[in-house]
Formats: structure tokens, C-alpha cells, sequence
């Protein structure tokens, strides 16, 4: 009985091609940041040829800048599905669970502090500091919260960010107290 021969496999589309190595490139970014990430391992990971990477993003630090454009996409679709699902209930409240959800995702979290990091450089300063005032907007629109409020909701997350990280347990693993800090009750405690 002879063995068959292996089915060629599906060239992938550009489009397919960039979603896996904005994946992959995601994973190493978040790991290592702009400077310390390797183009070669990125384009290793995607099974693509390390020119094909650059004919695809054209240079590392625009490959990185679509990786926080990512971030920053996912964040406004979370935040815009909390806030639709909660409906008439309090849209922050709903947002601030869905960000302390969202943290699980340590890729995405040490992915936005190394855009943050990274912001010596005026293009990443551009893209992270544009988006950061595009979320701040979303949320003041979805949520109709007065200003100290949306202020509150933004420096908890930046606390909640660390903690995360650092895997400070006490402060980022009690969603109560990370919820009742993002609905700005910290001061009236």
C-alpha cells in the first residue's frame, strides 16, 4: 500500500499573512518591546520569510505601531460591548469589569506598557498618546460620567495595569475593590 502524498497547503492570502504575524508579533512585542524584539523571530513564528515581513510592514518600528493600533482596537470594542450590554445600568461600572476581564490577557496588557515605554520615540508617542485620547473620549460618550469620574476610571486602570503585571494579587485580583476604585468611590471611602 503506498502512503499518499501530503495535501499542498493553501497559500494564504496577504490579508491572512498579516493577521498571523500581527499575532505572533503581538506575543514577541509584548515580551521584549520595539527595541528588543527580533524581526527574525517574529517572521519565524509566522512561517514567512523575513523579506516578506518588510513587504508586509515595511519596517519593524511600523510593524510595532500596528500592534498598539491592535491593542487599542480591542480595548474600544470591549469598552463599547460593556457599555451596550449594560444597557441603562451604569455603562463605567460595566466598562471597568470588562477592562479587569480583559487583564487575563497578559499579552495584551505588557503589550500596551511597552507602547507606553516605547514613547521616547515621537511616532509610538503619537500612536499611543492618540489612542489613549480616542479611549478617553469613547468612554466620557459611552458612558455620560462626569469628568472626575472617567479621570478615576483612567488612573485605576493604570493601577490595575501594574498590579497585573507585577501580579500584585491584593490590588489586580479583587475585582470589587478594582470596581469600586474604577466607579471613583476610593474618595468618598
Amino acid at each position: 500500500m503506498a502512503a499518499s502524498a501530503p495535501k499542498p497547503r493553501r497559500r494564504m492570502s496577504a490579508d491572512e499573512r498579516r493577521e498571523a504575524v500581527l499575532r505572533v508579533a503581538v506575543a514577541e512585542f509584548a515580551r521584549t518591546g520595539l527595541h528588543g524584539t527580533s524581526t527574525e523571530r517574529i517572521a519565524a513564528g509566522a512561517d514567512i520569510s523575513h523579506p516578506y515581513l518588510f513587504r508586509l510592514f515595511g519596517t519593524k518600528k511600523e510593524l510595532f505601531l500596528a500592534c498598539l493600533d491592535r491593542c487599542h482596537e480591542r480595548l474600544r470594542e470591549t469598552f463599547t460591548r460593556a457599555a451596550e450590554a449594560a444597557g441603562d445600568e451604569d455603562r463605567l461600572h460595566a466598562m471597568g469589569k470588562a477592562y479587569v476581564d480583559l487583564l487575563a490577557d497578559r499579552e495584551m496588557l505588557l503589550l500596551q506598557l511597552q507602547g507606553y515605554a516605547a514613547c521616547a520615540d515621537p511616532e509610538v508617542q503619537a500612536v499611543a498618546s492618540d489612542g489613549y485620547a480616542e479611549l478617553w473620549q469613547l468612554v466620557e460618550r459611552l458612558s455620560g460620567a462626569p469628568e472626575e469620574d472617567v479621570r478615576a476610571f483612567f488612573a485605576t486602570g493604570m493601577l490595575l495595569n501594574m498590579a497585573a503585571a507585577m501580579g500584585l494579587p491584593q490590588i489586580a485580583g479583587e475585582p470589587g475593590w478594582a470596581l469600586d476604585h474604577l466607579r471613583g468611590r476610593a474618595a468618598a471611602g
